[in-house]
């Protein structure tokens, strides 16, 4: 990117026709000087040195010169050293007339190769001229498609062009609006310099210098694989979004095929139970009539932990999920727990005198409350779930511990996926949400939550939250 009104100087040589003006000054400026020191050279030994040796020494001088400044300072010097030549070394000297045919012919040939020298050198120096700009062409175009168009942006291709054709803003526009597509440098000041089709309905747009007729069919290449580039990046927004539409619908699948038996199973429970308490025809013993109304009551908590579980993954998915941090303290967290879920055989070894935590209450509780049922749910019958937590540090740690038949650590990470069930496809033992909450809670709270193996075999899940009197350490949380 250059400052508006500096104009980046071009990356790309140009087909020259001939030399640069400053080589043919310079050939120029070499042949004045050197012809006339050579002639007074000569001069002062011509009666000594033969004709043959002297145009020898001039041709020498007017490679030189062609070397240096081309065919004009390689003629000028040809022409020059002929005339020098004649008048000041050849019998009769001081005059253009030459007594001898051999002198004539001597000198004719002698303008003949120098001047043939000139042109040689000339058209060498249009070859290689050429040969650098297909070399930078090429190298520009290798750059332009080497790399796959999913990670070249058209904002790249066009900077490519802008540094290649020295150009101060390059902008790709489409449709009869010239609606702006891409852009880089500053909003062209000035009048726009030229304007190249760039497949279908697209244009190249570019302020700066004027550029050459040679440089249309690179600038149009260039200018094509901008308008890919524009194409391939609208694809690949298309492709994320059907991905992301395939995994909404992945997960209306799953939601479906797990909570419509889950929703089924409690209200078939409940309309059961209330139908038979409704029949005036059946006599209902206290006992029985207790029972149906317990089951009324399983079902309806089963039902309301179903509906909650959704509306806090919805809540989760939406970003919406309201945050109230304050000092808590985890005894009381758990303890709450354990009589709202009359999960009396659990083993709470919470101590009350540990240090307070930052958290949501409301949010911390359901953490504690998936987890302990998550725990209780795959205990093996009549063992225990127990509770512990320690301080360390400036986290305070929170570890839910089972003994049932525990989880490979490959499968650790599904354990957090909603609507995973490992090593079970029944849907009485719940959709798998809750994991995936409490995680997503805990994380939006700041905390960590791990899984482990449970010594003797099990699986403890461990929740960090930090300390609500010290300034959390993230080397402590992380570990």
């Amino acid at each position: 990117m250059t400052p508006t009104g500096v104009m980046p100087p071009s990356a790309l040589p140009r087909r020259r026709h001939g030399l640069p003006p400053r080589r043919r000054r310079l050939g120029l400026l070499l042949a004045s000087a050197v012809l006339p020191l050579l002639t007074a050279t000569l001069v002062a030994v011509r009666d000594e040195v033969a004709l043959g040796s002297v145009l020898l020494l001039y041709l020498l001088a007017v490679v030189v010169s062609s070397l240096v400044g081309g065919i004009v300072a390689g003629a000028t010097a040809a022409v020059a050293s002929f005339v020098l030549a004649n008048f000041f070394l050849t019998p009769p000297y001081h005059t253009l007339i030459v007594e001898s045919g051999d002198s004539i012919i001597t000198l004719l040939v002698f303008l003949v190769v120098a001047v043939t020298v000139s042109v040689l050198v000339d058209v060498s120096a249009r070859r290689q001229a050429a040969a650098a700009r297909s070399e930078a062409e090429a190298d520009v175009l290798g750059r332009a498609v080497a790399e796959p168009l999913t990670q070249r942006s058209p904002e790249d291709l066009l900077a490519e062009v802008s540094s290649t054709f020295g150009l101060t803003s390059v902008a790709l526009v489409e449709g009869v609006q010239e609606t702006l597509v891409a852009r880089v440098g500053p909003d062209a000041q000035g009048p726009v310099t030229l304007r190249v089709p760039a497949g279908g309905n697209r244009l190249l747009l570019g302020a700066g210098r004027e550029l050459f007729a040679e440089d249309r069919r690179l600038l149009e290449n260039l200018a094509h694989a901008a308008s890919r580039a524009v194409d391939v990046r609208a694809l690949a927004g298309e492709a994320e979004r059907a991905r992301a539409l395939a995994e909404v619908d992945r997960l209306r699948a799953a939601l479906l095929a797990a909570v419509g038996h889950d929703l089924r199973t409690p209200l078939a429970g409940i309309k059961a139970a209330v139908t038979t308490l409704r029949q005036p025809d059946v006599h209902l013993e206290a006992r029985d009539r207790g029972e149906l109304l317990a089951a009324i009551e399983n079902s309806a908590d089963r039902l309301t932990d179903l509906i909650a579980n959704l509306l806090d993954l919805s809540r989760l998915e939406a970003g919406a999920l309201s945050i109230d941090l304050e000092a808590v303290s985890l005894d009381e967290v758990v303890s709450r727990v354990l009589i709202d879920r009359q999960l009396y055989t659990a083993a709470n070894r919470v101590a009350d005198d540990l240090p307070l935590v930052l958290a949501d209450a409301g949010l911390l509780e359901r953490i504690v409350a998936n987890l302990v049922d998550n725990a209780h749910r795959h205990a093996p019958g009549g063992s225990q779930v127990t509770i512990d937590a320690e301080a360390a540090g400036g986290t305070v740690r929170l570890a839910v511990i089972d003994r049932g038949p525990g989880v490979a650590e490959r499968d650790w990470p599904r354990l957090f996926v909603p609507f995973q069930r490992l090593h079970d496809r029944s849907t009485d033992t719940g959709i798998g949400l809750g994991l995936a909450i409490a995680r997503g809670f805990t994380h939006a709270m700041g905390g960590t939550l791990k899984p482990s193996h449970t010594p003797g075999g099990g699986l403890t899940m461990t929740l960090g939250l930090p300390r609500a009197d010290i300034r959390p350490d993230p080397a402590v949380n992380d570990q």
